[in-house]
């Protein structure tokens, strides 16, 4: 009873672990990762440009000086300062079209950041995977070891032959070779995370998956993902924007207003006034709201279109959440029913089954071990598909 008591707490804290470790990782790949970098910038770059022209234009001034001819006829100078103005209601359609389009901006610097975020989580599950199925096969090597170093006291006191110590060296070397593949796999996917986290060192042995909350049914879960989907905000933020420029477009086909000061000198007699004048708009604009209107049609299709996208693609993953959880009460059932280890080992001892058949059971055992392995990484990351929008960003 204690050592059941021992093993479940042990079993509580790292499930807790992993879930925090995860946790970490994601946090420190959100903070180191270069491309995440590279985007905050670039878009904080789009947001200085979308606030630039929501100012009048500058200020002309000029300045004219004309000699007369014949002689006697005097010189003439004129100087000017204009300013040219949009009409009035322009510049709070531009502010409010800037603030909407910095809205999106930081939207898509979300939606950039939760697909590497997401990326480096199915990496995180790929090496719990691997994690697992390392404690697995280090388990097979080492009760290999034994058997062929048992097989070897008997071959030195004759109670065995060459070839079944052969053939458990031979067991022996597969596994070592499988060891190492699954070694390197681990290399591999380290590597990858530390790519993914700014070229830092990545430290994730954890093989107890996150907690998984119960999912709903797909109709609430897919009301919930559209309600929290990022790249669905970026096409509703996108439909607002081009309702914006549309009205934008509209008022900048209003006169424009210019006013100034203009001074002019000759014969010793000078002239001083206010200058003013208005634009008349007639072709400089033209089409411009028609094609202002067309994109917002095409934003207003996109987003349609990404929603069915969206919803038939975690319809897929939903599907295989209940595949995939349904086969894996079955493995769980049938592989803790089994002690083949313990059989195989007395079936062997007693002569009942050859050194190969050992092996072949063994690794029968092992693939279907592997399997619900797979199984389970594969019910994991579809979950993290599902409930990506909740990975939390910088």
């Amino acid at each position: 009873m204690k050592l059941i008591i021992s093993l479940y707490c042990l079993l509580i804290s790292t499930t807790v672990y992993s879930q925090t470790g995860i946790d970490s990782l994601l946090a420190q790949v959100s903070r180191n990762n270069k491309a995440i970098q590279a985007n905050r910038e670039y878009q904080l770059a789009r947001k200085a440009e979308f606030k630039t022209g929501l100012t009048p234009y500058d200020p002309k001034v000029e300045y004219d000086y004309l000699s007369g001819t014949p002689a006697g006829a005097g010189n003439q100078r004129d100087f000017t300062i204009t300013q040219q103005l949009d009409f009035p209601t322009v510049y709070s359609s531009k502010r409010k079209l800037s603030d909407q389009q910095s809205i999106q901006s930081d939207l898509q610097h979300r939606v950039f950041t939760l697909d590497i975020l997401l990326n480096a989580k199915l990496e995180a599950l790929e090496l719990i995977y691997l994690n697992k199925q390392a404690v697995e096969l280090k388990r097979r090597l080492a009760r290999t070891q034994a058997l062929v170093s048992d097989y070897q006291k008997k071959l030195d006191k004759g109670d065995a032959i060459i070839l079944d110590v052969n053939k458990a060296k031979l067991q022996l070397l597969n596994i070592q070779q499988d060891v190492m593949l699954n070694d390197n796999t681990i290399r591999q996917t380290l590597t990858r995370l530390k790519e993914l986290n700014g070229g830092m060192d990545v430290t994730l042995t954890d093989t107890i998956y996150p907690i998984v909350a119960q999912v709903p049914d797909f109709k609430t879960l897919d009301s919930l993902i559209e309600k929290n989907d990022p790249i669905l905000q970026v096409y509703e933020q996108e439909q607002l924007i081009r309702q914006q420029q549309i009205t934008v477009q509209k008022r900048l086909n209003l006169p424009k207003i210019e006013t100034g000061y203009h001074y002019q000198g000759i014969l010793g007699q000078s002239y001083k006034g206010v200058h003013g004048g208005i634009s008349i708009p007639l072709w400089e604009n033209k089409n411009r709201i028609k094609a202002a209107e067309a994109n917002l049609n095409y934003a207003n299709f996109s987003a349609i279109n990404h929603r069915l996208e969206h919803q038939l693609e975690n319809k897929q993953y939903f599907d295989q959440l209940e595949v995939r959880k349904n086969a894996m009460a079955e493995y769980r059932r049938l592989l803790s029913s089994l002690n083949n280890a313990v059989l195989l080992d007395k079936a062997l001892q007693y002569g009942q089954i050859t050194i190969i058949q050992y092996a072949q059971d063994e690794r029968f055992y092992f693939d279907s071990y592997s399997r619900y392995l797979q199984l389970e990484a594969e019910y994991h990351k579809a979950i993290a598909r599902l409930y990506k929008f909740k990975l939390t960003t910088n």
